[in-house]
């Protein structure tokens, strides 16, 4: 079935074709009494944005495709704005993961150990170094992009926007709670597999966002991930379990 569309999306504004990503001005245009006609692109002559009709799982199963025309479609033509929300949540997911596993390392089994970990001050810790780990992620990517495209990143705007994008592309790690719920063995392996899609996803915003070719958001995660590893080594030099 064609999915509720918000009458604010007929607004005039700046969107993009999912397809070739140029502008448009508008995505549909409503004759009244439920009669609406999808924009088309002047540049490619296809549909600005097919997804607009289709149902938000559809729509959700093509950004897990990490197909670029749904990543165009959320980051571009719909007012999402859970960015935040969603960056708190994937932050409390590894935090737990790391907390858990902090656990399963501690072979003491005193009752105040136990009250130790009740009072969650591991959970904070595990939760403040995922987060500056994180954020080493990040510069390391806006570094990256700065220096090798400076062109793509010249107003306040294209930053927010790609930040916005790369904490969106994180939602894979909400996958960490059920690939610890569903123990097994191959648990690293599943948690090894979660980061490969992440960095995917990362990847395939950037790409999308910034409108550049398949090598460059490589880099930029590259560069990114020496800078996140480069944290995770300090922590390590300071005596902290990361």
């Amino acid at each position: 079935g064609r999915a509720v569309l918000s009458g604010s999306m007929a607004a005039l504004g700046a969107y993009r074709c999912i397809e070739c990503n140029g502008e448009a001005a508008e995505l549909y245009r409503d004759y009244r009494r439920g009669v609406l006609r999808i924009s088309i692109c002047k540049s490619c002559q296809k549909p600005v944005d097919k997804y607009i009709e289709y149902d938000p799982v559809i729509i959700l199963i093509n950004a897990v495709l990490c197909k670029a025309q749904a990543y165009r479609h959320i980051l571009f033509n719909t007012k999402i704005n859970i960015h935040g929300k969603l960056c708190i949540f994937c932050l409390l997911c590894e935090a737990y993961i790391r907390w858990l596993q902090l656990q399963d390392s501690s072979q003491n089994t005193d009752p105040d150990d136990l009250i130790r970990y009740a009072k969650e001050w591991d959970f904070y810790r595990m939760f403040g170094i995922a987060s500056l780990e994180q954020t080493s992620f990040f510069i390391g990517i806006f570094i990256t992009l700065w220096w090798m495209t400076p062109e793509t990143l010249k107003r306040k705007s294209d930053f927010i926007l790609l930040l916005k994008a790369l904490l969106l592309s994180t939602y894979g790690k909400l996958l960490l709670i059920p690939a610890v719920i569903w123990e097994h063995d191959y648990t690293p392996l599943c948690l090894a597999f979660i980061k490969v899609f992440v960095l995917i996803s990362n990847s395939q915003a950037i790409r999308v966002t910034l409108n550049l070719n398949r090598i460059l958001p490589w880099f930029a995660i590259f560069f990114g991930l020496i800078l996140e590893n480069s944290v995770v080594c300090l922590f390590q030099k300071m005596g902290w379990d990361v």
